[in-house]
């Protein structure tokens, strides 16, 4: 028989996995006026990415340990996704004009492990306590929807069609599940886990938002147009520092 707790973190992270098909509202949207869009969700996803490494990963990953040696994680996470996007450049992109920019693929490995950390975390408050549980997947679920909003937004700057960019979604959100899983199985060392993942996406966030994103904000020349998505990008750190606040 199947543990209950088990099913309801599998419940509870499939649950989270659905955000990830928030892009299904622009199905109804004109592609160049989508297009348009895109550049005020990059905005917001890389404020969000940005606020979510300074306001959640970060300062939750010291709280746990009280060691600000993890520091240095993050500094190792900032490196391993420059490698990868070299990589990534490497063998899908030569041309500065392709047709895929290199910049949805990191943004599509930084949701995977965001999304298998929340898995993790979520069966960890699952193991501890039910309404601990249900509390955290509704934080999750809280600060996933500013996020995918923004990525989902990236995916589509960055050359993907709409269809790609949900199917694409999904199946990355599906990282929720395995890491709930793999959560409730490894719960023993769970708790060393997390320290360590924390920290190491959040310097693949603040690489995401600072080498990739924000530099696709500044191509933008038009006074109202740069004015706008500095006030979403900003928009999107505060949503992040106001989820901190609350959780």
């Amino acid at each position: 028989m199947i543990d209950m707790v088990l099913l309801w973190i599998i419940a509870s992270t499939f649950l989270v996995s659905l955000i990830s098909l928030i892009g299904l509202i622009t199905l109804k949207i004109e592609d160049k006026l989508l297009k348009e869009i895109s550049l005020i969700l990059v905005s917001l996803s890389a404020g969000a990415l940005m606020g979510g490494a300074f306001f959640h990963l970060i300062p939750e990953a010291i709280e746990q340990t009280n060691n600000t040696g993890l520091l240095s994680y993050v500094v190792l996470g900032f490196i391993t996704f420059f490698i990868l996007e070299k990589v990534v450049q490497w063998q899908h992109c030569h041309d500065p004009h392709c047709d895929i920019h290199s910049f949805t693929y990191m943004n599509l490995i930084g949701d995977l492990l965001h999304k298998f950390i929340d898995g993790l975390v979520i069966a960890g408050s699952f193991i501890i306590d039910f309404n601990l549980g249900i509390t955290t997947t509704i934080a999750v679920i809280l600060h996933e929807i500013p996020q995918e909003m923004g990525e989902f937004g990236v995916l589509i700057r960055g050359g993907f069609s709409k269809y790609k960019a949900i199917s694409l979604s999904f199946l990355v959100g599906l990282g929720a599940i395995l890491g709930g899983t793999m959560g409730y199985f490894l719960s023993g060392t769970i708790s060393d886990v997390i320290v360590l993942l924390l920290p190491f996406a959040a310097g693949g966030f603040i690489y995401i938002s600072s080498s990739d994103l924000i530099p696709e904000i500044r191509k933008t020349e038009k006074l109202k147009e740069s004015f706008w998505t500095f006030i979403v990008f900003v928009l999107g750190l505060l949503v992040m520092w106001s989820m901190a606040l609350i959780g």
